[in-house]
């Protein structure tokens, strides 16, 4: 009797485990199609540029010693094809509202019409974030050469 009640526990933690982990990812992936579908951000300066917007705060160490340099990193392997732009979330509550963003390191990547093509709720490692920026890069030279023929 002791084994069948201490199975049936074992059994019942494993159920609770998993609708923990997949009412987490639900939350998580309702969030990112939100944020997917946030109006473009239209306030000029990019020229048609891809445009990765970096979340973080003052007191994000992850931010300033991890995502900030792979950032920095794809934007050196990008230079003239991507603007990078580090935004403070506490201070640009709005953004981080329209974005959906409720944990710092995040980022947030526009294509050159101001749309969410990515969105990337905690780290983001540089292999991540140029296969994220090559798709629209590649996406917006097959564009133009489809307007130039």
């Amino acid at each position: 009797m002791d084994v069948l009640w201490r199975g049936g526990v074992i059994v019942a933690l494993g159920v609770v485990t998993w609708l923990v982990v997949a009412g987490g990812r639900a939350f998580v992936g309702g969030r990112q199609r939100r944020a997917l579908a946030a109006p473009p951000l239209l306030d000029g300066g990019t020229n048609g540029l891809v445009r990765i917007l970096a979340f973080s705060s003052d007191t994000c160490r992850q931010c300033h010693t991890h995502q900030w340099p792979a950032v920095q990193r794809v934007l050196a392997q990008r230079v003239g094809r991507i603007v990078v732009e580090e935004v403070d979330a506490p201070s640009h509550p709005d953004l981080a509202e329209r974005y959906r963003i409720l944990t710092v390191p995040s980022t947030v990547v526009l294509d050159g019409d101001g749309q969410v093509r990515a969105v990337n709720y905690g780290f983001a490692n540089t292999q991540k974030l140029l296969e994220q920026v090559d798709a629209l890069i590649k996406g917006a030279m097959t564009a133009e050469m489809a307007t130039r023929a």
